[in-house]
């Protein structure tokens, strides 16, 4: 009979096949990726630690293994900019219409978050928009659930010089950021109570691709004045339903 065919090098066979996987599958487990290989977990930790080193693959907030950014051809990305503003504005005019707010679209640059489009309250007292702005990521409410989308280590190598200062920024740490983080994944939403300006409160949800990579966010931005912490479940069940609709835009120009 003839010998089944086996590769030159097993080890990184086995990388290869766990790529595929996850392009297949999307996001994996250890034990998952272990089942599939037939190994041992410790083995299958191993190969994804060495793919994870060099960009290959990266961990999501669940601690499971995606796609890494080594792997992403941003040419054939369907959420660039203009696209994404695309997918959004449908969206954000419903979310504006339902809340009566400032509403704004972000996408993460660096450590910063960079506002791409939003819907301007009408009110007399409202929040201004910021449409090509940046500030750190970690004072918008929109940033935090971005952020919230990674892992530890990926927030260690998003702000390996450090936190950039910011005026009303209550984050000023590492460790601090960690544990807000935390706090953000539990609740699925991140909050912003005039950290990133004084009389500002907003609440903010992430936006994330076919893959379950945080690509964007989506804020509701209300004057303190005028924001009521009993209005909060309101606002992120609208902000969801926004986010939701921008995803399944996303899903089916990936198709």
């Amino acid at each position: 009979m003839p010998k089944a065919e086996t590769s030159p090098v097993e080890s990184v066979d086995r990388a290869l096949l766990l790529l595929l996987l996850m392009r297949e599958r999307g996001p994996v487990s250890v034990k998952t990726a272990a089942e599939h290989l037939a190994v041992a977990p410790s083995t299958a930790h191993r190969l994804l630690s060495a793919l994870a080193f060099r960009g290959f693959v990266s961990q999501d907030r669940e601690r499971r293994y995606r796609l890494g950014p080594a792997l992403m051809d941003r040419s054939m990305e369907p959420f660039s900019i203009s696209r994404l503003r695309e997918y959004a504005r449908g969206p954000l005019l419903e979310l504006h219409s339902r809340l009566g707010e400032t509403v704004q679209l972000m996408v993460l640059r660096g450590g910063n978050i960079q506002f791409i489009d939003g819907v301007e309250s009408e009110s007399s007292l409202r929040v201004g928009m910021r449409i090509g702005d940046q500030m750190p990521a970690f004072v918008s409410a929109g940033g935090k659930a971005i952020l919230a989308q990674l892992s530890n280590a990926e927030l260690e190598e998003l702000y390996r010089n450090g936190l950039p200062a910011w005026p009303t920024s209550r984050i000023t740490t590492m460790a601090m950021l960690k544990r807000s983080m935390t706090k953000v994944r539990r609740a699925e939403f991140g909050t912003n109570f005039e950290e990133t300006e004084q009389g500002v409160s907003g609440v903010g949800v992430s936006i994330g691709d076919v893959t379950g990579r945080p690509v964007a966010a989506v804020t509701v931005a209300t004057p303190s004045i005028r924001f009521r912490r009993v209005d909060m479940a309101v606002h992120v069940a609208a902000l969801r339903q926004a986010a939701a609709s921008i995803e399944e835009r996303i899903a089916q120009a990936s198709r």
